[in-house]
């Protein structure tokens, strides 16, 4: 169920599941992308957990209004829900946009937040950029046409997995029509905000999860995070894009779950 928490003369738009220590899921910048797709299919494995899945500003059923850096306004609107919801400090997942969200509010705020999980994350790019990967090419191109078609969200979805056979189409129906509730346009590409002066500032312990053959945010370009976050580690996962926690779920669950408890495993624990 769809609930809805002010952030200061907006609301944010989220869903909750589970008891236990908050975990915050913080979706994707592609079309159509809301909290509830990107992770709907991997709560269940974390219901010992407060799970607090959101739609970023200008996604979903969240409305967006600003002219600050996309990844620093959607930090403050989700440090703002934490404050509204009771939640003084929480773990913060994060898939592409999300991860540069996350880590955007493990800069600014690094009290609230404890362990982070980022999926490919945004906000840091290397050097060499423009051309963009096929896969933001598609995502820019999408963003950009004035109707855009529903061809264009099935090209798209395949482009974020490897087993094709995982872009249904009810899928791409789904995120066809969520990608067509309306928001203010944005410049093309959009001002995301750059993180990589602020890479050191990351206290948390920190676990990157990536595609081998993502096309959207390349393997590549970890090395500038990895080296950048004091406390961060990298795991490669093969035949895999863009949706990690949607195309190697159960391998995803599993991992994360192990990171959160603080990386011992419970055979490990009574061992």
């Amino acid at each position: 169920m769809v609930k809805t928490v002010d952030v200061g003369g907006t609301h944010l738009a989220y869903e909750e599941s589970g008891t236990g220590l908050p975990v915050i899921w913080l979706h994707g910048s592609g079309p159509g992308a809301t909290g509830m797709s990107n992770f709907g299919n991997n709560l269940q494995a974390f219901g010992d957990y407060r799970n607090i899945v959101v739609d970023l500003p200008g996604w979903g059923s969240s409305p967006r209004e600003t002219d600050q850096p996309l990844l620093f306004h959607a930090a403050e609107a989700v440090s703002a829900a934490m404050t509204a919801l009771g939640i003084e400090r929480a773990h913060l997942v994060g898939n592409s946009y999300g991860g540069g969200v996350a880590m955007r509010l493990a800069v600014t705020e690094p009290e609230r937040v404890d362990r982070l999980v980022l999926m490919a994350p945004g906000g840091v790019l290397p050097d060499d950029v423009p051309p963009w990967p096929v896969g933001l090419e598609h995502l820019f191109g999408y963003m950009a046409a004035e109707t855009p078609s529903r061809e264009a969200m099935a090209a798209f979805v395949r482009l974020m997995v490897h087993d094709e056979s995982l872009a249904t189409e009810s899928l791409i129906d789904e995120r066809y029509r969520s990608s067509l509730a309306a928001h203010p346009e944005l410049p093309i590409p959009p001002n995301f905000g750059d993180l990589t002066p602020d890479l050191p500032r990351v206290r948390a312990a920190t676990l990157l999860l990536w595609g081998r053959e993502d096309q959207t945010v390349p393997l590549s370009w970890a090395t500038r995070i990895l080296q950048g976050i004091p406390d961060a580690e990298l795991r490669v996962l093969p035949h895999c894009r863009h949706w990690v926690q949607y195309e190697r779920a159960p391998e995803f669950n599993h991992v994360v779950r192990e990171f959160l408890s603080g990386g011992v495993t419970a055979a490990a624990a009574e061992g």
